[in-house]
């Protein structure tokens, strides 16, 4: 695949400058960059989804196909975003044979409707999910698949179009540590077989885990590309950043005394199937990270303090009061503010400004009797863009026009617009870029200097750094719990049940 002086602009800003991308067959070709940087605009031009205003794409020496020609593309590419294209009200079966219904049906394809042979549609689909080593039943809703399992299902459906170019948007996103491994093991697999991939990622570890090369692009413009092993992390970082490396040094946070109250109590607490009793104090102004492999529980239990899940015993109160269990109303009225896992499922409405999704909780402050006042919503929206820094256009802008780090700091502004006693964050620096990274982070630790109680459920040893200590749940239970200062390799260990 060969993209040669590229360039995209929509209205009067320039999205992509002037880029030139080669990718060799079967090399596993890394692209990065800060949110921002124009890599979301060069895969919609690597997909045809939208036309290039200048240079050229070709595949296998060939021009790309004209952009209404949808069959042409998916033959010669095919992209896992980062937000899943599965439909999980349909089986594993049908969403590999979707829009391909010609090859289902009884007869050769004609101008009549015919009905499709899902017995033989089931048994292609097994044989398919077979030979790329995935192994979900063909049957099963794919609302019931787990995020690895419906990516490796993607990258089935993509190889079966014919596709060898396939393009992964931050595919580790939200996998757990063994995920991702084994996610790796099969691209290792596919590019030993002649697959040639571009891998999107902001976890520069995993390029030099996985790819051969690395392209970085910043402000829409080309910096480098260079083979991964010729490149070291320092000048990779600076390459996105356009400065000196180091963001992620994190300064030592003052002890939290033992005397201070809790926050956040949890005794007793368990979920049937997800997590065992956990008993845990959090204190005012304490960060207590989380952590595990993706069936330690970490993720329920967070959900269950939420308010997302009903725990089957146990109790949960804050500030020394009960709070009702399973109910999002009432985790917020006792004063709890949650990021959740997905923000573009479970923490945005697309379709609202910027404004609109960081005041949904104080709206009835905005105004007298239930009333929103425009100018009063658009003034505490412009002071929590400026506070969390957040990059848009305005209050006005929608929030689905914002880059990933963006939108995630509208939904941490949300979660503490109501001065929240507890904050409970589930993975929340996932698929952001250096720079949101530090930010986020930045203002959680603000927000527990402020006497906040801080519950951080993540995958990220650069996340949990931040935390006074860290707790590592293994199979439904607290198994280890790590003071500041720990190492990685204590952290990885008890992740992977070695020690605790």
């Amino acid at each position: 695949m060969t993209a040669v002086a590229v360039s995209k602009r929509f209205g009067a800003t320039t999205a992509l400058s002037d880029v030139t991308l080669r990718i060799a067959p079967g090399e596993t070709h890394a692209l990065v960059g800060r949110n921002g940087a124009g890599k979301s605009t060069l895969v919609s031009l690597l997909t045809g989804l939208h036309q290039p205003d200048g240079g050229e794409i070709r595949f296998g020496g060939e021009p790309a196909p004209p952009v209404a020609d949808r069959g042409a593309w998916r033959q010669r590419v095919a992209c896992v975003f980062q937000r899943s294209t599965i439909i999980p009200a349909l089986t594993v079966a049908e969403n590999l044979f979707l829009n391909r219904q010609n090859e289902n049906r009884q007869s050769e394809p004609s101008r009549i409707p015919r009905p499709i042979r899902w017995k033989a549609l089931r048994r292609r689909a097994g044989d398919l999910l077979e030979e790329y080593a995935v192994g979900v039943d063909p049957g099963a809703l794919a609302g019931d698949l787990d995020v690895e399992q419906r990516q490796l299902v993607e990258i089935a459906r993509a190889l079966s179009q014919g596709a060898r170019f396939i393009i992964l948007d931050e595919p580790t996103a939200r996998l757990d540590a063994t995920a991702i491994e084994r996610l790796f093991t099969r691209l290792r697999a596919l590019a030993e077989s002649g697959v040639t991939m571009l891998f999107i990622s902001h976890h520069l570890q995993e390029v030099y885990a996985v790819c051969d090369t690395v392209t970085v692009l910043r402000d829409a413009r080309w910096v480098l590309t260079e083979p991964v092993a010729a490149i070291g992390h320092d000048a990779l970082v600076a390459a996105m950043t356009g400065e000196a490396a180091g963001l992620t040094d994190v300064a030592a946070r003052p002890p939290v005394g033992a005397s201070t109250p809790a926050a956040l109590r949890l005794e007793g607490l368990a979920l049937d199937g997800a997590y065992e009793p956990v008993t845990l104090d959090v204190r005012a102004g304490e960060i207590v990270g989380v952590t595990g492999s993706g069936s330690s529980g970490k993720v329920s239990l967070a959900e269950t303090v939420g308010g997302l899940r009903r725990a089957g015993s146990g109790t949960l109160s804050v500030g020394g009061r009960l709070v009702a269990p399973g109910s999002v109303p009432a985790a917020l009225k006792a004063g709890i503010g949650l990021v959740p896992q997905d923000r573009h499922r479970e923490g945005l409405v697309p379709l609202l400004s910027v404004a609109e999704n960081a005041t949904l909780p104080i709206a009835d402050r905005l105004g007298p009797a239930g009333a929103i006042l425009p100018g009063r919503r658009r003034a505490v929206a412009e002071a929590f863009i400026e506070r969390y820094d957040i990059r848009a256009e305005g209050p006005d802008a929608p929030v689905a026009s914002l880059s990933g780090g963006n939108a995630q700091k509208v939904v941490l502004a949300r979660a503490l617009s109501t001065g929240p006693k507890v904050l409970v964050l589930i993975n929340p620096t996932a698929g952001v870029d250096v720079r949101s990274k530090e930010s986020l982070l930045g203002a959680v630790r603000a927000a527990a200097d402020a006497g906040t109680g801080v519950l951080m459920i993540s995958d990220e040893l650069d996340d949990l750094r931040h935390c006074d200590r860290v707790l590592v749940m293994f199979h439904g239970r607290v198994t280890t719990e790590l003071q500041a200062g720990w190492s990685d390799t204590d952290v990885v260990a008890a992740v992977e049940g070695v020690s605790g």
